[in-house]
């Protein structure tokens, strides 16, 4: 087990490396006020004088700590593999002391043997980071120690909780190391170290508190007291330390730092320990064994292998999961493009191919929230489109005044003997033409269907594009222009299909003579069911009159069949009321009457516009038929197929020009940053993804 730990190491430089912290690392976190102890209690981790000392704020940016406990042969071996000279060099500064050394992220691979220039380089890069005045900031420095006499241990050491700014220091001092902190510790895989001067009061410790709020039930806290050589005379910290006063789940450790005459006089850590150990026997020798520096290590030791142990499972899942979204995020910024003739053409085919297919219905991306593509078509088509032509009323928009007005005009100034045929073309004709505008409309909806795809594929289909804006408005701009031509010819083709139905009024159609036979029957029967209904007043010959009509008209044409049941239908239709007398001898436009004087229509009157609108209504519903059939089949031909089969030679000829490959190919300013720091992090991801592969399963335990 003791292995975890420079497993978590390795993953923290693997992440260092691309500067994110999107991976909640097991760590250990020390939280405490400004001067109580929390870097000597470091430096007596270390057993090394290597943070800046001093009173007032000394910690001004995160220091990242790692400690590595190395064999001193495998130094001498590694040394002497890698870099003789180092290891000269290690040598030669006073003699063992080249056991230990030290190592900066920032300054990449240079090796610091001299713990005073650890504590300089220390001093240089918080300045240059934070400022020479009392300012902090957030980005940590990174420190790696190698030494025999360390437990393997990752710290943080923060900067230590203000009350009050001091000097130049920003107003919100306090905040931002509060925030600061609270960054670290909030972490659910950080273990926090709460260090408190044992001179103060415990209840009071700021420390305690801010750990409380991110931790409420202790279970990650472990308390630190410090200073317990400097209680007041006459009291102890026994209770403290016996955890009565504030119970911590982790446990409540005791040391003594040296104080800053011990370090001013160059006492070292070695001899602190000691004296620290002394101490502890005289004041609690009941309590010694469990506190002290030396098991303050060993137990953060175990505490973070444990936690590691707890923490890897879901560490493991958190890596593979984002390897995973980076994997599909690289992979959609695209490759840096070497071959620019060839990955024009391949994109230009990609989004002609893609805007087919969604036509078709066999894209890869099949949308779920709507109807897209070829669907839409297919629903303007058969539901939109028919169901708008099935709602217009074969007679709409006609009166019985408008019908009978069109028979007297069309037999001008003589008395007609027959229905004349020129009104039912005229009327037909009249009510074919509403066909036109929903055809038109049709077209319009299928040409916005047609645009909308260009956006859909943009979207989901070729995100490559999307990297290449100039290239992307150009596609638009083609397949737009292309669309736009078409429209014009669409529309033509299906205003001809209304025309051609106008053009020619066919009375002989095979389903328009069934309707006049069928039509024919009916109105026969309705004259029947009136005679019989007749009172027997009235004269014979009348009747006489009818079936000898009946006799001369052949039941075989619509013309015969006008001239049935002459006097037989003579109640009111209520469709409208019949104004004005037709007694003068020219056609009188009736709607033209301002107050029309109700009077019932005749029965020649009456027959007459029923028959004319029977026959309109049979025709117009043939023509529907036709138009809801053949508009369709036009859209289709002269927009939606042509558009397909033009498309890909038309983004060819429009843009693969030699002269517009650099413009059009030029990516967004962002994308080639986007794409690096993507790279480096899956880089990162896979790499941590290798260490954690690398602990077999006894480590765990």
């Amino acid at each position: 087990m003791e292995a975890l730990i420079p497993v978590i190491n390795k993953l923290q430089d693997v992440f260092n490396t691309v500067g994110a912290d999107i991976i909640q690392l097991p760590q250990i976190a020390v939280v405490g006020t400004q001067s109580s102890g929390k870097s000597s209690v470091l430096e007596s981790l270390v057993g090394r004088d290597l943070l800046p000392r001093g009173t007032g704020i000394v910690t001004r940016r995160p220091l990242i700590l790692q400690l590595v406990n190395v064999d001193p042969e495998d130094r001498r071996k590694t040394g002497e593999e890698n870099d003789t000279n180092t290891w000269k060099n290690g040598r030669l500064y006073k003699g063992v002391d080249g056991e230990e050394w030290g190592k900066f992220l920032h300054t990449k691979n240079k090796i610091y043997t001299d713990f005073d220039e650890i504590r300089q380089e220390i001093e240089n890069e918080t300045e240059r980071i934070s400022g020479n005045n009392k300012g902090i900031s957030d980005e940590p420095i990174h420190l790696k120690i190698f030494s025999p006499h360390v437990v393997n241990l990752t710290l943080v050491d923060l900067p230590g909780i203000t009350k009050v700014p001091v000097g130049d220091q920003p107003k919100d001092i306090e905040l931002q190391i509060r925030e600061l902190i609270l960054k670290y510790i909030s972490n659910p895989n950080c273990i926090i170290l709460a260090v408190t001067a044992a001179n103060t009061d415990m209840a009071t410790s700021e420390a305690l508190k801010v750990a409380r709020e991110v931790d409420t039930d202790g279970r990650r806290t472990l308390a630190v007291v410090t200073k317990l050589d400097l209680m007041d005379a006459g009291t102890d910290a026994m209770d403290v330390l016996m955890g009565r006063v504030i119970p911590v789940k982790l446990g409540l450790i005791g040391v003594v730092n040296r104080s800053q005459l011990d370090i001013n006089n160059k006492k070292t850590v070695a001899d602190s320990i000691r004296d620290e150990h002394a101490f502890l026997q005289k004041k609690y020798p009941s309590l010694a064994n469990r506190n002290g520096t030396k098991y303050l290590a060993r137990t953060l030791n175990r505490l973070l292998m444990h936690h590691i142990r707890d923490c890897l499972p879901e560490l493991k899942t958190r890596i593979n999961v984002l390897a995973a979204q980076y994997q599909s995020l690289l992979g959609s910024y695209g490759e840096p493009v070497d071959d620019k003739s060839a990955t024009l053409l391949q994109l230009i085919t990609k989004f002609a191919t893609e805007y087919c297919n969604t036509i078709e219905g066999t894209a890869k991306y099949i949308e779920t929230a709507e109807l897209c593509g070829g669907a839409r078509i297919c629903y303007i088509f058969h539901e939109t489109f028919g169901r708008t032509l099935e709602s217009v009323d074969p007679l709409g928009g006609l009166t019985t005044i408008d019908v009978l007005t069109a028979i007297r005009n069309a037999t001008g100034p003589r008395p007609a003997l027959f229905v004349p045929e020129v009104s039912f073309e005229l009327l037909v004709k009249r009510q074919v033409k509403r066909l036109e505008e929903p055809s038109l409309r049709c077209v319009e909806l299928v040409h916005e269907e047609m645009q909308r795809i260009i956006q859909h594929c943009s979207n989901y289909s070729t995100q490559e594009l999307l990297r290449f804006p100039k290239l992307h408005d150009a596609i638009v701009e083609v397949v737009t222009s292309l669309l736009r031509k078409r429209l014009p010819v669409t529309n033509e083709m299906v205003h001809n299909l209304v025309a051609i139905e106008l053009a020619y009024i066919n009375t002989k159609h095979p389903d328009f003579a069934d309707a006049c036979g069928v039509m024919n029957n009916n109105i026969e029967e309705q004259r029947r069911n009136r005679m019989r209904e007749l009172p027997s007043a009235v004269p014979r010959d009348k009747m006489g009159g009818g079936a000898q009509g009946e006799q001369e008209g052949g039941t075989g044409t619509w013309r015969g069949m006008l001239k049935k049941g002459e006097e037989g239908q003579a109640e009111d239709r209520n469709r409208s009321s019949f104004a004005s007398s037709p007694q003068k001898g020219h056609a009188v436009n009736l709607l033209d009457v301002p107050v029309p004087v109700a009077r019932k229509l005749s029965a020649r009157e009456q027959r007459d516009c029923e028959v004319i609108e029977r026959l309109i209504k049979s025709y117009f519903l043939i023509v529907r038929k036709n138009i809801q059939d053949s508009v369709p089949k036009a859209v289709m031909h002269f927009l939606v197929n042509h558009v397909k089969d033009s498309l890909q030679s038309e983004l060819v000829g429009q843009l693969y020009k030699p002269a517009l490959l650099d413009d059009l190919l030029t990516e967004s300013e962002d994308m080639a940053q986007r794409r690096n720091e993507a790279a480096d992090m899956l880089k990162a991801l896979q790499r941590a993804s290798q260490v954690i592969a690398e602990i077999r399963e006894t480590h765990l335990w």
